[in-house]
């Protein structure tokens, strides 16, 4: 019988790995674009600018009392520049406050400056009263639809010679009360509704002066002195 032949003991190379495939590189995010300004948050100025557009357009006529009331309802429901911006897209632009030299008599010092220019008051199916001790500013717009809305000035305290008190009452009421020691004005009509204002002037003549313009359609507006309140001091 033939002899076996004696087998090799080698070791056998290990198979390579396979390799495995790199992963591509994600693509950078792309970075979010910008808010465009329509879609930018309105502010209270905004709305105070357009306002004051309108009410230029009423008064010169271009505007009837009807549409200046519903364009100051959606001013004052507005959340957005866009939504603003329709509103007097028909309508010249009134310049901008501030510009052009101040007479010397309207000229107020810094701290009275800081105070907001204006100041809504809005009552849409109730009620809005601003009344006590309370800072008044150069404008307050007031807005009653279906509702009430109460301004009572006798405990408050005047920074500014001259305010203006702009009202519009669609079936609702504003009732303003002043001290009986000021000069009260007034501008406005009624359709359809009442627009009181008892205007007298003041002995002295440093006292503030209140101008209330607007009107009333299905509603009223009154301003009248109450009776016994007195200012005692300008800026108390």
């Amino acid at each position: 019988m033939d002899e076996q032949q004696p087998v090799p003991l080698t070791k056998s190379a290990p198979a390579a790995a396979p390799v495995a495939a790199s992963a591509p590189t994600p693509a950078p995010a792309p970075a979010s674009a910008p808010v465009a300004e329509a879609e930018l948050r309105a502010s209270d100025a905004d709305r105070d600018r357009i306002a004051d557009i309108l009410r230029e357009a009423l008064a010169e006529g271009r505007l009837q009392p009807e549409e200046h009331a519903e364009r100051i309802d959606a001013v004052y429901r507005a959340k957005t520049l866009g939504e603003l911006e329709p509103l007097v897209r028909d309508l010249p632009v009134a310049p901008a406050r501030g510009t052009g030299p101040a007479p010397a008599h309207d000229a107020e010092p810094d701290w009275a400056r800081a105070v907001p220019e204006s100041e809504n008051l809005v009552a849409v199916f109730g009620g809005s009263t601003r009344k006590g001790r309370w800072r008044v500013r150069r404008r307050t717009n007031a807005l009653a639809v279906f509702g009430g809305v109460e301004i009572d000035l006798t405990e408050a305290v005047f920074e500014h010679r001259e305010i203006v008190i702009n009202v519009v009452a669609a079936f609702g009421g504003v009732d303003i009360k002043v001290p009986e020691n000021v000069s009260l004005r007034g501008s406005g009509a009624g359709i359809l509704g009442g627009f009181d204002v008892r205007t007298y002037e003041a002995q002295d003549p440093d006292a503030p002066v209140i101008h209330v313009t607007g009107f009333a359609v299905f509603g009223g507006v009154e301003a009248k002195p109450k009776r016994g309140k007195r200012l005692k001091n300008l800026r108390a």
